[in-house]
């Protein structure tokens, strides 16, 4: 649909492209002021509107850097709140966003805090932390990170970038220069040689030991509510219907159609708020399956989404579940992109004195 669109859309493409160029050029100038900070600020980051699996690249990073305290500092995309929040037992995906829920679900000793100036969260946060991990910052230019990851989707990266509005880059492909890794997810296990030189040619000022590939690893269903128990959820007899508020389901989908006999999708936009009509929509369409063996299955972002009083009661006698994923760095980058974290990280943990 948008290729039809796009030659009305290109000169909004043009005027967006220059406003964006001419913010960052005052950044890079100076005229703009950029704040950097005396302990270790990685940012993971992308160039593109959605998905492109900062999340479990940022828990990646928490269990490499498990001996440091670390804190996650996001803006909480589609919280209902404002300002600075620290995440607690009381916190739900309407107080501080599904991703920062998720982490506060999974790391106890972890902090994980919101706040749209990241200046601010991280003036809250430095003096009881060793390292704080930005989650999606890139296009912060406020902060000036000591270490950005830079994340791609292996089918897009090798497609032609636009702009927004015409297409779904933030910035120009250029600003990629401002990283100190690329990391390349959603790859094939076995990444063709030619297809790497490719890519590469794509990153011209960079080495190649500065771009690393990852696949999606999926791990085993986990119950959403504690009652959402079946004798077998990963029985490929079984039907699957699949709820997703993700911006790419399509390896999700590809995956759970190679281990599934039949998957019906009910999709929507990236950190949807599920209504409760549209749950209901769901739960009717299970009830009305004849299938003996099926069930529900949705994302771990998109189940802090269903903890939601209303929408748990319509689901909580349905086995319900959701498929965890993890980020899984290919063993040829493995050991380089862990030694370049740890060594930033080390080197700039002596200094406590802010600049």
């Amino acid at each position: 649909m948008i290729k039809y669109i796009r030659p009305i859309l290109f000169p909004f493409t043009i005027l967006y492209g220059i406003i964006v160029v001419i913010r960052n050029k005052c950044y890079d100038w100076g005229i703009f002021k950029s704040r950097q900070f005396d302990l270790p600020v990685i940012c993971v980051g992308n160039l593109v509107v959605g998905g492109s699996g900062k999340t479990p690249v940022t828990e990646y990073l928490v269990r490499q850097l498990s001996e440091y305290k670390v804190a996650i500092l996001s803006r909480g995309y589609g919280r209902e709140t404002k300002g600075f929040i620290l995440a607690d037992a009381a916190a739900t995906a309407k107080s501080i966003g599904d991703e920062p829920l998720q982490y506060y679900q999974k790391f106890p000793k972890v902090t994980v805090a919101v706040c749209e100036d990241r200046i601010t969260g991280i003036e809250l946060l430095q003096a009881d932390h060793d390292l704080i991990i930005l989650d999606d910052a890139f296009q912060h230019r406020k902060v000036r990170p000591g270490y950005s990851i830079l994340l791609f989707e292996y089918d897009k990266i090798k497609k032609p970038q636009w702009l927004l509005p015409s297409g779904n880059l933030r910035e120009p492909f250029f600003g990629y220069r401002r990283a100190q890794k690329i990391l390349i997810t959603k790859s094939p296990q076995d990444v063709d040689n030619r297809v790497k030189n490719q890519i590469q040619h794509k990153f011209d000022s960079f080495n190649a030991d500065r771009i690393a590939y990852a696949s999606i690893q999926y791990n085993s269903l986990q119950p959403v509510y504690v009652n959402s128990t079946i004798s077998n959820p990963e029985s490929s007899a079984a039907t699957v219907f699949l709820l997703t508020g993700i911006a790419n389901t399509k390896p999700l989908l590809q995956h759970l159609q190679s281990r599934y006999k039949q998957v019906y999708q009910q999709s929507y936009p990236d950190h949807h708020k599920f209504r409760t009509a549209e749950i209901q929509q769901l739960v009717n369409s299970f009830n009305d399956c004849k299938e003996s063996e099926k069930l529900i299955i949705t994302t771990e972002k998109d189940a802090q989404r269903l903890l939601d009083a209303s929408i748990k009661d319509l689901l909580l006698n349905l086995p319900v579940f959701f498929l965890p994923i993890a980020v899984d760095i290919h063993a040829a980058d493995q050991l380089k992109f862990n030694q370049d974290i740890l060594t930033y990280v080390s080197k700039h943990t002596r200094n406590r004195s802010i600049h």
